[in-house]
């Protein structure tokens, strides 16, 4: 054999391992995506913001897959992107910035997924003419698209409010109320400050909304985000401690000021078309309203029997105030899972996570890696394709794959979603889903709202 041969194959031997590898990588990853993709054919399809992908332009680079912040929403099949995992995407839009040839654009829901979703012009107005939402309540996770949608609606508003002259104060009337004072009011309350407005903000809880229920040290903000009278924020990793000093920071600089404690009771239009809003402490008048409220409003409960002992809770704030405690978390969403492992890493406790499903499928990627290492180090047990049916003082039944099971138990977490405030924007005449262009005010106004109807996939900026 002479040594051309030899080199041949040494050549052949580098070159085929390394690929040989990808190869099998690659193939283990489609398998996983297609199982998704199998698992998830029957669901409605992406509740809110997510990416569309022109498979006209699409060139199968695998750009989109590498970069999604929530791990495998995106696959790619056939030589060209699908979405396998819709319940995982929360609209991030990285996808959309990294592809190299455009083919991704953020869109949002179509009429049939977001029937319970309020109706939204790409303003973030909704069918009642000055009247915003923005935030979650809008179907948009994240607090970067708060921030980002409580900025751009009080522009909106500020260029209406020119349009009127004189500042737009008319008849002692607020230019805009804003309603919560957590991300999205935060940012609308200081870009009003900044556009010289004249506002009030009203929070029934405290500034910093439901960012300060999060548990200690929560990961909250890993994207840079542009903050009124403030500027680009570049920190991609922010924990809830920090972004609430960072808040205080600047609204302090700005005399930002809110009036906290006070709930809004009702929003009304009066004859002057001037909103009339009634909460527990005092009446109010304003041009525009912006809601910025949470979209999980009152926790959900199980309905079990038991639920009521004060051993039950549907938040944590703290999980080193629990030590040697035996406890149950309920739920198998991002929530559920990060107090479980939040708890099962404080001295001495013994933490049991139930889950109605078989597998979890709906949280983060870094979530789905530190659960299995949990399960792995036996920090947590987890039971799948379980539920709570009562609850003791000194126990927890489960229904368990069809049996009964009974554990000793001190705490209950429960995280089963929450109430979304829907009746509440109902009484106020906000209506959801696609608008029925037929009905509902005149010819001008039927026009108008056709104009910013938003169809089944709208393309929406990404921020």
């Amino acid at each position: 054999m002479t040594f051309s041969t030899v080199a041949l194959f040494v050549y052949a031997f580098i070159v085929a391992v390394p690929l040989l590898f990808y190869i099998r990588r690659h193939k283990r990853k489609e398998a996983r995506a297609r199982e998704a993709a199998k698992r998830n054919a029957d669901s409605a399809g992406p509740q809110a913001q997510h990416p569309h992908i022109d498979t006209g332009n699409c060139i199968g680079c695998g750009t989109c897959t590498e970069v999604c912040p929530e791990g495998d929403v995106l696959a790619i099949f056939g030589g060209k992107a699908v979405i396998v995992n819709p319940h995982k995407c929360i609209g991030h839009g990285v996808c959309a910035e990294a592809c190299p040839v455009s083919a991704i654009t953020m869109v949002m829901a179509s009429p049939s997924v977001s029937a319970d979703l309020p109706y939204l012009t790409p303003e973030y107005e909704t069918s009642v003419p000055n009247l915003f939402i923005v935030g979650e309540l809008g179907g948009l996770a994240l607090i970067k698209n708060a921030i980002n949608q409580g900025r751009e609606c009080v522009d909106i508003i500020a260029q209406r409010c020119r349009a009127l002259g004189a500042g737009g104060s008319v008849g002692e009337a607020y230019d805009v109320l804003i309603v919560g004072a957590g991300p999205g009011g935060i940012s609308a309350s200081l870009r009003a400050i900044e556009r010289q407005l004249n506002y009030v903000t009203l929070e029934q809880d405290e500034i910093g909304g439901t960012v300060t229920k999060y548990p200690r040290q929560k990961l909250v903000l890993t994207r840079p985000v542009e903050f009124p009278l403030y500027g680009k924020f570049n920190k991609t990793e922010l924990s809830k401690e920090d972004l609430l000093t960072f808040w205080h920071k600047v609204m302090q600089r700005a005399d930002f000021k809110a009036r906290t404690g006070e709930r809004v009771t009702d929003i009304r239009k009066e004859a002057d078309g001037i909103f009339a809003v009634a909460t527990t402490k005092n009446q109010y008048r304003a041009h525009a309203v912006v809601l910025a409220l949470g979209r999980g409003g009152t926790p959900r409960k199980l309905g079990v029997k038991g639920e009521e002992l004060p051993k039950v809770m549907y938040r944590l704030i703290e999980a080193d105030a629990y030590t040697n405690k035996k406890i149950l978390v309920v739920g198998g969403g991002d929530s559920a899972v990060e107090v479980a492992m939040g708890l099962a890493y404080q001295k001495g406790n013994q933490v049991t996570l139930s889950y109605r499903q078989s597998t979890f499928n709906r949280i983060k990627e870094r979530n789905a890696q530190r659960i299995e290492e949990c399960i792995r180090k036996k920090k947590v047990q987890v039971l799948f394709e379980s539920s709570p049916v009562e609850i003791k003082a000194e126990s927890v039944v489960l229904k368990v794959k069809g049996e009964t099971q009974e554990i000793a138990n001190d705490y209950v977490w429960i995280f089963a979603g929450g109430i979304p405030p829907n009746d509440f924007l109902k009484k106020v005449g906000i209506h959801f889903g696609m608008l029925d262009l037929t009905t509902e005010g005149g010819e001008e106004e039927k026009q108008a709202r056709a104009d910013k109807q938003q169809p089944a996939e709208v393309a929406a900026v990404v921020g």
